[in-house]
Parts: structure tokens; sequence; C-alpha cells
């Protein structure tokens, strides 16, 4: 194994889908730790700073959502959960804790794999020097934030101030899913949490201006009753606009 290798910590409390998960990430050349407890799982995080966390949301000592608000406060490390609870509410209380992606039990490792080097691309980018620039582009679309800028196909687009701020918003959490509740606390304010509509009305403008068919969007998707997510998978540059303070934990 290379000395570079990402590291990932699984923490699962069923030993078969442990070292089914071990053996899928080893042979694609990610070292693997392994994690049974929340309480474990806190220790290995801490020590190790790994590159990525897949997280079951039921553990023996306690909810995995617990464990990502700990991890959430002094580190932006991705976390992925991995859970049999397919609800929407559970997905969401997931993803409003900081987790950045959510796949339901059973999966595909081909889904899964992808998802993680997004999820890792995402994070390095985050903290590289190279996207001081403010710019992000996916295919012929161009986005200069500092300007407020939008190009599409080498047109200007002209977006309202609250498309923008909402544009803005899913480039700052480029590859990851955004909750409706974190969308508006970003874009409308606290007080906004409870009008979902305001981001389906937003949203379908921008589509109409943004996308070729917004029937079918290329780069602005729908997780169906979650929230949104930007793809990433097109892009040239990524907006250096860190979606987490980070700072040290509480003594």
């Amino acid at each position: 194994m290379s000395q570079n290798a990402s590291t990932v910590v699984v923490v699962d409390d069923e030993a078969p889908i442990r070292r089914f998960l071990r053996a899928s990430l080893s042979v694609e050349g990610f070292r693997v730790l392994e994690a049974v407890t929340a309480k474990e799982a806190l220790l290995t995080i801490t020590q190790e700073r790994p590159d990525l966390v897949l997280l079951d949301l039921g553990l023996p000592d306690g909810d995995g959502v617990d464990v990502i608000r700990e991890v959430r406060g002094w580190s932006a490390m991705p976390i992925i959960v991995l859970s049999a609870r397919g609800e929407e509410q559970s997905k969401i209380m997931a993803l409003d804790a900081g987790a950045d992606d959510y796949l339901t039990k059973p999966f595909s490792v081909g889904e899964l794999l992808a998802r993680i080097r997004v999820s890792i691309r995402h994070a390095a980018r985050s903290t590289t020097d190279q996207e001081a620039s403010g710019l992000f582009a996916c295919r012929e679309l161009e986005v200069n934030l500092p300007a407020r800028q939008v190009h599409l196909a080498g047109q200007e687009v002209k977006l309202t101030k609250l498309e923008f701020d909402l544009l803005a918003a899913l480039i700052r959490h480029a590859g990851k899913v955004v909750t409706h509740r974190q969308v508006l606390k970003e874009v409308w304010g606290p007080h906004a949490v409870h009008e979902p509509h305001y981001v389906r009305v937003y949203m379908a403008s921008l589509r109409k201006k943004l996308e070729r068919n917004p029937a079918r969007p290329e780069f602005l998707l729908t997780e169906q009753g979650v929230g949104y997510r930007l793809k990433t998978e097109c892009c040239q540059r990524q907006a250096h606009l860190p979606s987490l303070l980070l700072r040290e934990p509480d003594h």
C-alpha cells in the first residue's frame, strides 16, 4: 500500500459489513481502520485524523448523529453516513448535523467508491491555495464569486441577488447534499427555516436560467425530500469558500 494512501475509518457494529468495506476499500488502495462504538470511533478519529469517515448511525453506545456533531466541533473531514435508516427525517438530521453524504443500505460498491472519491477531492480542493480566485466552472457554466458574475457558454447571465446567493451557497458546499434548512439559514437567515417554498421557487428560477433542460438538470441536482446537490464531477475550478470554520475542541 502506498504511503500516501487515503485513510478511511469505518464505524459500524456489524462485523460482516466492516469486513466487506475493508475488502472493498483496501483493493482500491485505501488504508482502512475500524471502530465498533461511538466512543471508539471518536478516539480513532481524534488520534488518526483520517481523510474520510464512513459512519453507521445505529451504534451500541449512542447515535451516529452525535458522533457527527462531536467531530464537526473541530474538523471538516468528510463524513459519509451508511445506514439502514432510509426515511427522509434521518437523512435530514444527519446532514444538518454536518454529514457530507448519506447512503442507504444496501448500496453498491461502485456508488460508494464514487461518493468517497468526490468527498475526498472536495476536501482537498477546499484546503489548497489554488482556489483563492473564487472562480467556479462546470462545463459551460462559469461563476466569479467576488464579482458576482455568471456566464453560460460565454454569455453573461443576469441573476437577482437572491438567485446569486442561492447559487453561491450551493458552490460553498459543492458535491455535498445541502438540506432545505441549511440553504434557508445561509441565504434567507434563521427566521426562514420553516419556509421551504422559498428554496423551491428560487431553484426553479435558477434552473430556467442556467440549465439547458430545467426538467432534467445537469448540475443543480435535487436530493428528493432532503435538499440539493451541486454536481462537481464536471468542475474545472473550485471556489475557496470553506463551509466550516475550524475551532479547537472545548475542554
